[in-house]
């Protein structure tokens, strides 16, 4: 198949570029040329930039599918949906599971559950208008495609090359053994490996398959101390989880009164269903450690730092 792929050289884009050459497919990559300009280059690169609506490249070609990795806003959708219209397939929408609303679920989400209103006043990305944004996106690639439509809503992802290092704090942090403080250990975190949301993208496009489908890790759901220890098993160490109280800086921890833990607890069926592989924690971890060793560590600034965390397990 031939497969346009917008945003194909960054983390999960990567992954999913990955998986469709491994499987035969050729990819076509739309990128502004930034991130990992040296990969794949045995691929087409067509160079645009969706902020300024730059998406001249795309004047020529067509596809079987389009695969959107990067559209955050209304416009990016509308605009990449016109530069191809007429000669694109399927159109499968990378979304996040920040869509639904929290406050109305209560044992866990599914596909079906109330998603946030969605939000078109502004372009500004925040922490408020992210998960709403994505569902003005979402709604318009249903509304432009109807069943040629596919909407992912990937969870957390790790694997290498990921920019946030959530996951990784925790595979570093666990590979160096010892007490590890921990922010209420009994919280549910899910995390999804990158190279099973990467099958997931594929197999619905083999299968021309439309739908919504929450891309999700383990269900039920591991908790945060239990995260831990299977990082430590990947490292070869053994750690000593101590419960300390909330303190910015620790990756995948949710508010303290469990008001967000619901975020964690999503079902994935349909996923599988389709599909979607479920690698074993421990390997995302061992793949995780080789790549933080290969790239040799470096600072994570968002993380909390070694000082403070043993500050808190000196209190």
């Amino acid at each position: 198949m031939q497969i346009l792929v917008l945003g194909g050289t960054s983390f999960v884009g990567r992954a999913i570029v990955e998986d469709l050459v491994s499987r035969g497919h050729t990819p076509t990559l739309f990128t502004r040329g930034k991130t990992g300009p040296g990969l794949f280059p045995e691929l087409t690169h067509l160079r645009g930039d969706r902020e300024s609506g730059d998406y001249a490249s795309l004047a020529e070609g067509s596809w079987d599918a389009v695969v959107d990795v990067c559209a955050y806003v209304p416009r990016h959708v509308a605009e990449a949906s016109a530069a191809v219209q007429g000669r694109a397939g399927r159109y499968l929408f990378i979304s996040t599971g920040s869509v639904y609303d929290a406050a109305v679920a209560v044992d866990g989400m599914t596909e079906e559950t109330p998603r946030l209103p969605p939000y078109r006043e502004s372009e500004e990305i925040t922490g408020e208008t992210y998960g709403p944004l994505k569902v003005a996106c979402e709604d318009d690639v249903l509304s432009r495609y109807g069943d040629a439509g596919t909407i992912v809503r990937p969870g957390v992802v790790a694997g290498p090359h990921d920019p946030t290092d959530r996951f990784t704090y925790w595979v570093r942090r666990a590979a160096e053994g010892g007490r590890v403080a921990v922010p209420r250990p009994e919280q549910p975190v899910q995390v999804v490996d990158s190279t099973d949301l990467a099958r997931l993208v594929t197999m619905l496009l083999e299968k021309d398959q439309g739908g919504i489908y929450n891309a999700v890790g383990p269900w039920p759901a591991v908790t945060l101390g239990e995260l831990a220890q299977v990082c430590a098993e990947a490292a070869g160490t053994s750690v000593d989880v101590v419960p300390v109280g909330p303190e910015p800086g620790f990756p995948l921890a949710l508010p303290p009164d469990g008001s967000l833990d619901v975020m964690f607890r999503r079902g994935a069926s349909a996923a599988h269903e389709a599909g979607m592989p479920k690698t074993p924690l421990v390997d995302t971890a061992r793949a995780v450690l080789a790549w933080d060793t290969e790239r040799g560590h470096p600072e994570m600034p968002d993380a909390i730092t070694r000082e403070k965390e043993q500050e808190l397990l000196s209190s």
